[in-house]
C-alpha cells in the first residue's frame, strides 16, 4: 500500500527531480515569481516553504541545511536567509501562492505562476532616459522649463517631402 507517499515523480529520475526542483527554488528566490507548469509548481510548493520555515529560525544549521537543499547557491540562500525569513516571521505557514494560467499554446499543457504571498522589496535600478536612435538627446534647458510654452502654441509644421519624378527616381 502507498500510505503517505506523496512524491510528485514528474515524469524524472529522483537526481533529475532534485536538481529541478532545486533549479525553480532558487529561480523563486531570485526572481519572486516564475513561470511553470502547474505540476511543477505545485511539488515545488512544499520544497519551498520548507526552507522558509528553515530561514526564519536562521540558525547556522539552516543555513547548511538550505545550501545543501539548493546545491550550494549560496546567493540565493543568504537573499533567502536575510529578506524572505524574517519578511516571513509571523506568518505561520503559505508563503506561496500558484496563479492558473490556462494551457500553453505548443502542448496545451496548464500553466501556472508561483509568487511568494508577501513580496520582499525589490530594489529597482534609476531608469536612466536613452536618447532615440540616431537623434541627439535634448538639452536640459529644454526639459526643465516644459511649462514655458503657451498652450495655445503649435508645433511648426515640417515642410511637405517633394515626390521625385521619373527623370530623377532613374539617375
Amino acid at each position: 500500500m502507498r500510505h503517505q507517499r506523496k512524491t510528485v515523480k514528474l515524469g524524472r529520475t529522483q537526481g533529475h527531480r532534485n536538481a529541478l526542483l532545486s533549479n525553480l527554488a532558487v529561480s523563486l528566490i531570485d526572481h519572486g515569481q516564475i513561470k511553470t507548469t502547474v505540476a511543477k509548481a505545485k511539488a515545488v510548493r512544499p520544497f519551498v516553504e520548507k526552507l522558509v520555515t528553515k530561514a526564519k529560525t536562521g540558525t547556522l544549521h539552516a543555513r547548511r541545511m538550505a545550501l545543501a537543499d539548493l546545491r550550494h547557491n549560496e546567493g540565493a540562500v543568504r537573499k533567502l536567509f536575510t529578506e524572505i525569513g524574517p519578511l516571513n516571521a509571523a506568518r505561520k505557514g503559505g508563503y506561496t501562492r500558484i496563479v492558473k494560467l490556462g494551457a500553453r499554446r505548443s502542448d496545451a499543457a496548464e500553466m501556472a505562476i508561483i509568487e511568494w504571498v508577501d513580496k520582499p522589496a525589490v530594489a529597482t535600478p534609476e531608469a536612466k532616459p536613452t536618447p532615440a536612435k540616431g537623434k541627439a538627446a535634448k538639452p536640459a534647458a529644454a526639459e526643465a522649463a516644459p511649462e514655458a510654452k503657451a498652450e495655445g502654441e503649435a508645433k511648426p509644421k515640417r515642410a511637405p517631402r517633394k515626390k521625385k519624378t521619373e527623370g530623377e527616381a532613374e539617375g
